[in-house]
């Protein structure tokens, strides 16, 4: 792609199969991977500034002075949000952020060294692959994709470029946690042979609303991306597309990462298991048409009881998986009213079962009781809390120019990730599924392997040669 035609390509937000390419910079991805130094700063641009996406700004510019580090753009596809992102970044390091909505207008800033990905996670990969093209290191929120295919392609995006991907499995840097999956490593409970990720997260109906128009401020074209055309709808936009199939990956793949990466990192499972099966469903709102006074909740949308809700996703969910040695990782979603389980009443965490005992993480804090011991004879200090910072290790893997520095790298996100993706596809179909690791794919089964990828809305596809 020659120069002017790569500023046409900018100037329409056009995203062809081959992406972004920097031929027409004047260097190589590699080469300007290299730019920053150890002792030179960073600069980062955080695309996707809403609820997580202001988790990133805050942690970015609170290594400013210990990591070197600078936030220099915002970009969204909703303008509305850039007055108060600018105001947290210039307030918080005296250094005013340039506003884009145009993702591509970000990758093509030669100041910009690395982004932080914070989009819907239907636009995770493509924005990913495009700033590896682009020659810029990468921080992708969690899940690292929206399918397994997906994922496949990041992981080669980053290795082709030179350049360090980090998922934002952020329990990876805390050290209680760390300290808890060195114990299990080191036999403290015995063989672990079952481990549980749990996700009791009670939520309300997010409703129903007619099809009407984007507000003026939101570029809403733009936020569709790979996802198929369709009417803007509120319920469908902004926190709601968590809970439909063509932008989310619902609790399972919201949540859920955090505890299924723990759960494999504890078993030590560098694999794909080799057998799922899921099952679930939407319960516990009526199907009537009373309206129930909104609350506001995370996100800034409203909630609203046991309403009727066009929700796909499933607010139940659980999964068991096999690995090719007989091992199990189960996993299970509960979106309603619920007990608890574990000694702490875990509602999100981790549980793991060995041959001498159990041990359960909660946040940053774990507890290992040996055999049918009521008390725990190891464990986090009290009042250790949450140490370590997974965007501090990324800055450190881009200054190593190693991925083993990364906690994050993105081959453990992808196996992280695609937990989920396996759980869903399962669901979806309604049957046990067998899956052949070394190819990625399913054991005679065409139907589920159509939902290994999907089909991508032109031009915003994510191509088969990165």
């Amino acid at each position: 792609m020659n120069t002017t035609n790569r500023r046409d390509f900018i100037k329409h937000g056009a995203v062809g199969a081959a992406g972004i390419t920097i031929g027409g910079m004047g260097f190589t991805a590699k080469s300007y991977a290299a730019i920053s130094g150890a002792n030179d700063r960073v600069n980062v641009a955080v695309i996707g500034i809403r609820n997580q996406g202001t988790v990133h700004l805050n942690s970015w510019c609170g290594l400013k002075d210990s990591h070197n580090v600078q936030v220099r753009a915002v970009c969204d596809t909703d303008e509305q949000l850039f007055a108060p992102a600018v105001k947290l970044v210039e307030q918080k390091t005296g250094v005013k952020p340039r506003t884009e909505w145009d993702l591509h207008r970000i990758l093509e800033d030669k100041e910009i060294h690395a982004v932080s990905i914070v989009t819907p996670n239907h636009w995770h990969a493509l924005a990913a692959i495009l700033a590896c093209q682009a020659g810029k290191h990468v921080y992708v929120e969690k899940p690292a994709s929206h399918n397994i295919w997906e994922g496949r392609k990041m992981i080669e995006a980053a290795r082709k470029y030179g350049l360090r991907m980090q998922v934002g499995l952020n329990n990876r840097s805390n050290a209680n946690v760390r300290e808890a999956i060195a114990f299990l490593h080191g036999g403290g409970i015995g063989e672990v042979y079952l481990a549980r990720a749990l996700c009791f997260k009670a939520r309300d109906s997010y409703g129903m609303a007619k099809d009407s128009q984007p507000p003026g401020t939101f570029h809403y074209e733009r936020w569709l991306g790979p996802a198929p055309q369709r009417p803007y709808n509120e319920k469908r936009s902004h926190y709601n597309w968590h809970w439909y199939w063509d932008t989310g990956n619902g609790d399972t793949g919201n949540t859920g990462p955090h505890q299924l990466d723990i759960a494999r990192w504890g078993m030590k499972k560098n694999e794909h298991p080799v057998s799922v099966y899921s099952a679930g469903g939407i319960y516990g709102f009526r199907n009537d048409d009373i309206r129930t006074p909104g609350t506001r909740v995370y996100g800034g949308v409203e909630t609203y009881g046991h309403d009727k809700t066009t929700q796909e996703t499933p607010n139940t969910q659980t999964a068991t998986y096999k690995y090719g040695d007989g091992k199990l990782l189960e996993m299970e979603t509960r979106g309603r009213y619920t007990n608890h389980e574990g000694s702490r009443g875990q509602e999100v965490g981790n549980l793991f079962f060995g041959s001498e005992g159990w041990l359960e993480i909660g946040g940053s804090t774990w507890k290992a009781f040996k055999k049918r011991g009521k008390e725990p004879f190891a464990g986090s200090k009290e009042g250790s809390g949450e140490r370590g910072s997974h965007w501090a290790n990324f800055l450190d893997g881009i200054r190593s120019g190693k991925d083993e520095t990364l906690h994050g790298h993105i081959t453990d996100g992808h196996l992280s990730t695609s937990l989920c993706h396996l759980a869903n596809i399962s669901y979806r179909l309604g049957r046990s599924l067998t899956f052949i690791s070394a190819q990625e794919k399913f054991a005679n089964d065409r139907e589920a392997d159509a939902m290994l990828t999907r089909v991508y809305r032109k031009p915003y596809i994510v191509p088969q040669a990165v």
